[in-house]
């Protein structure tokens, strides 16, 4: 089938499609009746949203994962407007802030959401509640639209299509732009990739107002006339009998839905599905292993942003551990933020080990030419990723002599520890291997004297204790653990926190560091035994930042 320009385009080839497209618990709809729901739904979304000189054809989406999500997505694309995902999880002036910033007309919601709108300021915001009887009743009349029948405006490969807000970890989030042509083009390259077809189901567990979901998984589905399978909110104690249900073949994950996954109990129809794939990042070498051996399936990691500046791609060569290679048209580099130079090569012991992280890890940069597309109205955030004609991606990685790149974390996880520059999600991936923990998090706080001090929350296992003693020796037997890497604080809880999308919230655990509800075991001196933290030490190591004039956790 020859490709697609436009999202728009995709949708159109749904009519006269009578196969099952889309499915949740509640609802099944054919591909027919999806393509005939997103022509109804423009149709009323060109009557809702005139256009106005100046004014901006931008739909708010604040949603769980329905079938109207998916529904709006595709109407969105026929009509030629443009669809800003919002986060259920921000609360009052920053969720409004969200809502303003990108210039909804439009906010599509549910009844559950709507104590979230309460009180705020959204002048001239139509919101329409699509589980009422009233939403029902507008979009009747528009039953017989056509996919095509109405837009608002041109519709064409340029047309912005998605505000995907960033995690907003540092600042307020930050909406990056993809048009109808370049998601086309990633659902096309997905389905080439992992060979998707339309026999295939591809179940959305992640959040669709983040594009782990729209563009590795909607996308990708809808370019192959696959069907899509929905889950509201992830669940992993629903997530086997969803797949089993739906037929379910494809999915997309994040790191910490994969531990949720791990941390079910075992049993002995794990492997009775018809999964083939999953397809995610930051899961990390230990746990992808232990997903495949439990349940047969592989997790293929990928690397790519909702920016779209830069995209690492597997390859059947690609040894363990690594991402892949630069994905075709991208010259990706490892710069070293100390000298912003490209880093030397990775060099591995025989056992694989890393022996020159301190030299290796840098920032990976996109020296091509870069598909990102912009944020909306936010010309300092562009200018920090586009700077010296290089887009820089903010993410750690390290390349090997063969060219595979190797991801290392975030540039905000990185550490400096005694005048070494250390990279969390490398020690995160070591301590995972410690058979008591489901979960871990590496992160800094800052040292008493100069730079900083690693600490690590870790999330036990049903039924384990912390050992300090069994975790030091484990520690010792880790040979790739380098003399800086040891976690000087260790935090014990019963579950890590998480974003909305299911992604560690490193920012409310740094902010926490040691003084928390949760026990924390400390080293006094780098070696020497963890032991408990108590008021006294506490007392004692904040006088400590006091005495050398700097700022404690």
């Amino acid at each position: 089938m020859r490709s697609a320009d436009t999202v728009a385009e995709l949708v159109r080839r749904q009519w006269g499609d009578h196969r099952i497209g889309l499915r949740d618990e509640h609802h099944t709809l054919t591909h027919h009746q999806v393509a005939a729901g997103a022509a109804a739904r423009a149709a009323l979304l060109v009557d809702l949203m005139p256009p106005v000189p100046g004014g901006e054809p931008h739909l708010g989406i604040l949603l769980d994962n329905t079938p109207e999500y998916p529904l709006w997505l595709s109407a969105a694309a026929l009509a030629g407007a443009a669809v800003a995902g919002i986060n259920p999880t921000r609360r009052g002036a920053e969720l409004a802030r969200d809502i303003r910033h990108t210039a909804c007309r439009v906010l599509v919601t549910q009844r559950t959401h709507l104590p979230l709108l309460d009180g705020l300021a959204l002048p001239g915001l139509r919101i329409l509640v699509t589980d009422t009887e009233a939403y029902r009743e507008l979009l009747a009349p528009y039953g017989d639209a056509r996919p095509g029948d109405a837009r608002l405006g041109p519709v064409h490969p340029g047309s912005r299509f998605l505000l995907s807000f960033t995690s907003g970890s540092t600042g307020a989030p930050k909406a990056a732009l993809c048009s109808q042509g370049r998601l086309a083009a990633a659902g096309a390259s997905l389905v080439s990739h992992f060979s998707v077809g339309p026999d295939d189901v591809h179940y959305i567990c992640m959040p669709m107002f983040h594009g782990n979901a729209v563009i590795a998984d909607w996308a990708p589905a809808l370019t192959a006339g696959a069907g899509v399978a929905l889950r509201a909110r992830f669940s992993a104690s629903r997530f086997l009998p969803d797949v089993r249900r739906f037929g379910a073949t494809y999915f997309t994950y994040v790191g910490r839905a994969v531990q949720y996954l791990l941390a079910t109990p075992p049993g002995p129809d794990d492997r009775a599905h018809p999964l083939r794939l999953g397809f995610g990042t930051e899961a990390g070498a230990v746990d992808a292993a232990r997903f495949r051996e439990r349940f047969g399936v592989p997790l293929v990691e990928g690397y790519g942003s909702s920016e779209g500046g830069a995209a690492v791609q597997r390859t059947q060569d690609t040894p363990a551990g690594a991402i892949g290679r630069a994905a075709p048209g991208d010259d990706l580099a490892v710069i070293s933020s100390d000298t912003g130079e490209e880093c030397p090569p990775a060099r591995f012991s025989p056992a694989g080990v890393l022996l020159n992280a301190t030299e290796a890890v840098g920032e990976l940069v996109n020296r091509g030419r870069s598909p990102f597309e912009g944020y909306w109205r936010n010309p300092e955030a562009e200018a920090s990723r586009l700077r010296g004609g290089w887009y820089w991606t903010g993410d750690l990685f390290y390349r090997d002599a063969d060219g595979f790149l190797y991801f290392a974390g975030r540039t905000d996880d990185r550490l400096r520890v005694d005048s070494e520059n250390l990279a969390a999600a490398m020690i995160e991936h070591i301590l995972a291997r410690w058979e008591r923990v489901a979960g871990v998090a590496v992160y800094a706080i800052p040292d008493p004297v100069a730079g900083d001090q690693v600490m690590a929350a870790l999330a036990l296992r049903d039924g384990e204790v912390f050992d300090p003693a069994a975790f030091a020796a484990f520690l010792a037997a880790q040979r790739d653990l380098g003399t800086k890497m040891p976690p000087r604080f260790v935090r014990v809880m019963r579950e890590l926190p998480l974003t909305a999308t299911n992604k560690i919230h490193r920012v409310a655990l740094r902010r926490a560091a040691f003084r928390c509800e949760d026990p924390v075991w400390w080293r006094r001196t780098p070696g020497a035994p963890y032991e408990p933290m108590t008021p006294g030490s506490m007392s004692a190591l904040l006088n400590a930042y006091t005495t050398h004039g700097r700022t404690p956790p």
